[in-house]
């Protein structure tokens, strides 16, 4: 087995060797990110793949509202080279669309649906992106997108109430600290008057 900055150097080399990177970051000896362009991802992950990199750990979405740009995360892991690779690419945030790698990582599937209830992603190939998997009667714009505002969707959806500044306890009877309070004090008792 090879020490961890030598899997960091060949993870360097294989990646390089595949595709043209954008921008590389060495997190720690232990992962390694690439930001690469979206026509390159399917290649990059078939190649990373091929090279033991066959564990999917994570697939998700950041929005970079400012650049109007989506980006993809893949993140993978070889359990001979220990090193997690994070596969980044960017996409149009008008027309948000990548290919599934459904085709690659069959497990990606949930995730893709995810990314897609999420932040409204396309993954053409993937036959059930479209259907719903956590936000079910969902009928906002996807919620982690930075121009979702949960505000205006909570003030729409839900009856407005009054809340106290400070709480106090209407029912002094009722208050769990006076509960737990008694609980210990028996608690106490029973063991002959002496704290635990």
């Amino acid at each position: 087995m090879m020490n961890s900055m030598n899997n960091v150097e060949f993870v360097n080399e294989l990646v390089n060797g595949a595709v043209k990177v954008i921008k590389t970051d060495v997190v720690d000896n232990f992962q390694v990110s690439y930001e690469i362009k979206k026509n390159d991802v399917h290649l990059l992950l078939t190649r990373l793949k091929g090279a033991g990199w066959i564990q999917l750990s994570y697939l998700s979405a950041i929005d970079w509202l400012e650049e109007n740009k989506f980006e993809l995360v893949y993140i993978l892991f070889n359990w001979e080279k220990p090193v997690y690779i994070q596969v980044r690419a960017k996409i149009d945030r008008e027309n948000p669309v990548m290919d599934s790698i459904l085709p690659i990582f069959p497990g990606a599937k949930y995730y893709e649906r995810e990314a897609h209830e999420f932040f409204g992603i396309a993954f053409p190939g993937n036959p059930d992106y479209e259907k719903q998997l956590i936000l079910e009667g969902w009928d906002d714009i996807p919620p982690l997108r930075k121009d979702f505002d949960p505000q205006a969707y909570s003030d729409r959806k839900f009856p407005k109430r009054d809340y106290p500044q400070d709480y106090s306890v209407k029912d002094p009877k009722e208050s769990r600290q006076a509960k737990r309070a008694e609980r210990e004090k028996r608690a106490t008792s029973l063991r002959g008057g002496k704290k635990q």
